[in-house]
């Protein structure tokens, strides 16, 4: 005897089935793609220290390390890009750049011309921070959120 599906159940399976056949989500420029083949992750970095300091030699802080935890999980080294906000996102919205860091928060100005990571931390102020990434490259948008998620999780457990 067969039994039914329940709603609830059905419903997920269709959507499932759905996504999936719709190949979502996806990455339009190809970010994820371009990144597994060049083992390279492209990020700009604007000083706002703590979360970045690019005083030295290489980029250090809260964000560049993130996101060189990030490149490693996808098997890739960072290339370091400096510059001003403006023109870090400019960079990105060109796609000569994968991921903008410098202490954004959630309701930073760029949201309409950039990707906006979901909060991977809350300062003391009470400011959710967030990364950059290029407006719907939403595969990559969807690993970096994974990732930060991750890594909240872990923060967390270990304080």
């Amino acid at each position: 005897m067969r039994r039914a599906l329940r709603p609830s159940t059905a419903l997920i399976l269709g959507s499932s089935i759905l996504a999936a056949s719709c190949g979502l989500p996806r990455d339009p420029e190809k970010t994820s793609e371009r990144i597994a083949s060049a083992h390279e992750l492209r990020v700009g970095v604007s000083a706002n220290p703590p979360w970045t300091d690019d005083s030295g030699a290489v980029p250090r802080g809260i964000e560049p390390d993130l996101a060189r935890r990030f490149a490693a999980t996808m098997g890739a080294h960072v290339a370091w890009t400096r510059g001003s906000e403006t023109t870090l996102v400019q960079a990105l919205k060109h796609h000569e750049l994968d991921l903008v860091i410098g202490g954004f928060d959630k309701k930073t100005q760029w949201s309409s011309a950039a990707g906006v990571s979901q909060p991977f931390t809350r300062d003391a102020d009470g400011k959710k921070h967030v990364m950059l990434a290029a407006a719907g490259e939403n595969r990559f948008i969807l690993a970096l959120d994974r990732f930060l998620t991750a890594e909240k999780r872990r923060s967390e457990a270990s304080a």
